[in-house]
């Protein structure tokens, strides 16, 4: 569609939605949003019966709602897809996170002298690329070789760039033939697995050095951790982890006198080199034995200094709301028959998407399931977790503020204050669409803010 008609759309749309009655009711539903870029659209009901007699106390209905519809945020953790619901997920990763190092949400504030370390387990090696190398606040040259090899594509294996931090170029293969993307692939598919050998290797570790079983451990000792993925330049992910050591129930009981923050730190590097996934050799592919990358960190936190509670819970919290798109893939699933080539991407996510489609059509590696997450380059895991004792949870967080919205729905007035044993609330809702039209789009943004996307449509347009 030409510009100008597209203009003129959006220009009428404005036009029609501001002269309509029902806009101050449209525009509260907005600001409800807290600038969703494209809220969901709910149709149905929700009726307060009498337990007792059956007799109908209070109904509402989106009948009586501008088009019909409620509008309710996506609830979405993706900044690329809708920033105002993903700072509403880091808020709440944010609590969450420093909850289990500072105390609060049902956590004592005691837990600040619990043994508690800040672990980075990093993917290995699949090839040279470029990256910005820094010592002493000088920006280093990025692969500089003396006598650097040149590979059987033709490539001299150097770069004696000094590459800033926004160059495009970082994370790209110095060599894209030789770059092993089937292994990057598998490597990001197998993390989640990774991961759960070297949280049991961890325990093993524990217990050997404070000499008991895994039995007797148990009965004196947790390990709590919460951690989340986040994506290199070069397509794979690594983990950053808070562990933390507690007694038997969890952040409530002090960790017996032995365990100390070295004893954790040494558990941790232990786990880390022991563990692997093998990947059985198929078709072409030869046999794999995925570890974890040399490069283990591990260091304390602290209520104060660098490493605080306050920044690690932010630094976490943040990668929360971020997936694969600086990597430079795509923000949505990848349908196999699509042309890859019709597709803005640079040669080297378009490479491991390929590997992704080509991989995941083999029998034997179906269970990865790489082609449907090749939009995220073969992770397929939860970005953020947490173990059972860390801290609250996200359901709990997120209760809390749908309490807090109904009582002051309550106290307002603009909810019937009715006694929760003598009353059924029976919902029915069903979905109707999502997103704005071109003029509600624009509304929208002048109403809360809201960044508007490259295209102000978003799926599902208006649910007229």
């Amino acid at each position: 569609m030409p510009a100008s008609t597209t203009n003129t759309h959006a220009i009428t749309g404005m036009i029609a939605r501001l002269h309509d009655p029902n806009y101050s009711r449209w525009a509260a539903q907005i600001r409800a949003t807290g600038g969703c870029r494209q809220p969901i659209h709910l149709r149905g009901r929700v009726d307060h019966l009498d337990r007792a007699t059956g007799e109908l106390l209070y109904r509402y209905s989106t009948r009586t709602e501008p088009d019909g519809v409620l509008r309710v945020p996506c609830k979405t953790r993706r900044a690329s897809r809708c920033p105002a619901c993903a700072e509403v997920y880091r808020a709440d990763t944010y609590q969450l996170i420093r909850a289990g190092l500072a105390g609060g949400k049902g956590v004592p504030d005691t837990v600040t002298g619990h043994p508690c370390l800040f672990v980075t387990l990093t993917a290995p090696s699949f090839g040279a690329v470029h990256t910005q190398r820094e010592k002493n606040g000088k920006t280093l040259p990025c692969h500089a070789r003396r006598d650097a090899a040149t590979c059987t594509h033709g490539h001299v294996m150097s770069c004696t760039a000094r590459h800033g931090s926004d160059e495009a170029c970082l994370g790209e293969p110095l060599c894209v033939d030789c770059y092993d993307h089937a292994g990057s692939v598998l490597f990001n598919a197998l993390a989640p697995q990774l991961w759960r050998y070297f949280t049991d290797a961890l325990r093993r570790r524990v217990a050997k050095s404070s000499g008991l079983t895994l039995r007797e451990l148990r009965k004196q000792l947790t390990i709590s951790f919460a951690k989340v993925a986040e994506y290199q330049r070069r397509g794979v992910v690594h983990f950053h982890a808070v562990i933390r050591l507690d007694g038997p129930d969890g952040p409530t009981s002090p960790p017996p006198a032995w365990a100390a923050a070295d004893l954790l730190a040494d558990a941790v590097r232990h786990a880390a080199s022991a563990v692997s996934v093998t990947v059985p050799a198929v078709a072409d592919e030869p046999s794999r034995v995925l570890r974890w990358g040399t490069q283990v960190d591990t260091r304390p936190i602290t209520m104060n200094g660098d490493l605080s509670d306050q920044a690690v819970a932010g630094y976490i919290a943040k990668y929360a709301t971020k997936a694969a798109e600086c990597v430079g893939t795509l923000d949505r699933r990848i349908n196999p028959l699509d042309d890859l080539t019709a597709f803005n991407l640079r040669e080297h996510p378009r490479r491991l998407i390929a590997e992704c489609l080509r991989l995941g059509a083999l029998d034997e590696l179906a269970d990865l399931r790489l082609i449907q997450w090749a939009h995220m380059l073969g992770f397929r895991g939860h970005f953020s977790t947490r173990s059972r004792h860390y801290s609250t949870t996200l359901g709990d967080i997120r209760a809390d503020r749908t309490a807090y919205a109904r009582d002051e729905a309550i106290t307002t007035g603009r909810l019937p204050l009715f006694d929760e044993d003598t009353v059924l609330v029976i919902a029915e809702w069903e979905y109707a669409g999502k997103g704005y039209s071109l003029g509600d789009a624009l509304l929208a943004a002048a109403l809360t803010g809201m960044a508007l996307p490259t295209s102000p449509t978003s799926g599902g347009g208006d649910a007229r």
